[in-house]
């Protein structure tokens, strides 16, 4: 079976087979240096050396023959009522742009093997056809982000989509639920320029810090309320939480936001005057994940086509609802 994994920045600088101990921890490592030297694992498309490190985005290719089956299975085994459905927004021979739904990881779980996630389940999806293509990650969105992604069908389509965003020539935009009333005129757009860079004491996170990569946004305000805004966030680069990070630094941090706001979930209570909650019962969640939304892609046709292809992601049923409810209670004041 083949497997394309992409090298995360947080694992930038690890040694290819313990990359791959991390990404098959049911085999061990003597398998595993077994397969690179028979020339069954590529980086970038070329065969490396066991002994090799490897740089972020950087795909890396393993081909697992029959034996490793029964192995891998324990690891791999996702239910058919584990699996979603990926809603597609374009196809064309190259490219997939999908609607990434919240609380899917992009890439297999590294401490939970057994969770659906969106490769497996689109690998799935797409199994039906008669010659299903291989889908292949060329950017990520975190696991309770929703919206729209690109994946490649090929190898070359990869490679194309790669270098399209390395030379910033795709254009991603989001939407982003944030406290406080955003001082930007209507029209009116704001560029944060924070460098951003890991957190030392705070491993997986990422702070504003001075010795960091350069690091730019650019936001408008799309709709307001009171003491709440949703705002348009383009990203002018492309770093690991990036837009989450320069709101919160702003002093506007997502409405929920666990780790840079300071929010699990967002109530009804919390911003609709004399709210009563009815006895013995709970409140429920308006949202329970990430108040962000990737909602458009424009990207270049990977064929001879010299046009860009946009695609926008509809606004899931959760956040569409805490827009509307605080349209209804908290308008923003005139």
């Amino acid at each position: 079976m083949n497997y394309h994994l992409t090298v995360a920045e947080e694992q930038s600088g690890i040694v290819l087979d313990d990359f791959l101990a991390s990404s098959f921890p049911n085999l061990a490592k003597p398998q595993l240096r077994s397969v690179v030297r028979d020339g069954k694992v590529l980086v970038n498309g070329q065969p490396r050396p066991a002994s090799c490190r490897l740089r972020s985005n950087d795909v890396v290719s393993v081909l697992l023959e029959d034996e490793y089956e029964d192995e891998l299975a324990e690891a791999a085994a996702v239910t058919d009522q584990e699996r979603v459905v990926i809603p597609i927004l374009f196809e064309d021979e190259h490219v997939i742009a999908l609607d990434k739904p919240p609380r899917l990881s992009c890439e297999p779980d590294r401490w939970d093997r057994t969770r659906a996630h969106l490769l497996d389940s689109l690998a799935a999806q797409l199994s039906s056809r008669p010659e299903p293509p291989t889908p292949r990650i060329v950017h990520r969105l975190d696991r309770d982000t929703s919206g729209v992604m690109l994946v490649a069908k090929t190898l070359d389509a990869e490679r194309v989509l790669r270098t399209a965003f390395d030379e910033q020539q795709i254009r991603k935009s989001y939407l982003a639920l944030v406290e406080g009333d955003f001082a930007l005129e209507d029209g009116e757009t704001e560029i944060i320029d924070a460098p951003l860079g890991p957190d030392v004491r705070r491993s997986g996170q990422v702070v504003v810090r001075e010795d960091g990569k350069p690091s730019r946004t650019e936001v408008r305000v799309e709709q307001r309320f009171h003491g709440f805004s949703l705002l348009a966030c383009h990203p002018l680069t492309g770093r690991t939480h990036q837009i989450r990070v320069h709101l919160a630094a702003r002093g506007f941090p997502l409405v929920v936001d666990p780790i840079y706001g300071r929010r699990k979930a967002f109530a009804l209570s919390e911003f609709k005057a004399g709210y009563r909650k009815k006895p013995g019962l709970t409140e429920p969640s308006l949202i329970d994940r990430l108040s962000l939304h990737a909602s458009t892609i424009t990207f270049p046709c990977v064929g001879d086509e010299p046009r860009t292809i946009t695609v926008d992601a509809p606004l899931p049923r959760d956040f569409a609802r805490v827009i509307k409810q605080l349209a209804k209670f908290r308008p923003a004041r005139r």
